[in-house]
């Protein structure tokens, strides 16, 4: 197999990955079943703590 001979520097490698910054701002969001808050898809709600119908974190509220 072909190994590069150099190390690419950080300037060069930033310069090639230039192109996937537009995609972090193509973020889908669903509403939370329990809650109606926006979050990721198949990720815990951050709002309840809720996932799939389960209470899976404890939310804290400070009064």
């Amino acid at each position: 197999m072909a190994v590069p001979k150099q190390r690419h520097n950080s300037s060069r490698t930033n310069r090639r990955r230039k192109h996937n910054i537009m995609k972090k701002s193509d973020v889908v969001t669903v509403a939370c079943s329990s809650c109606d808050a926006q979050k990721l898809p198949h990720r815990i709600c951050d709002a309840c703590g809720m996932y799939r119908g389960q209470q899976r974190k404890q939310i804290v509220t400070r009064a």
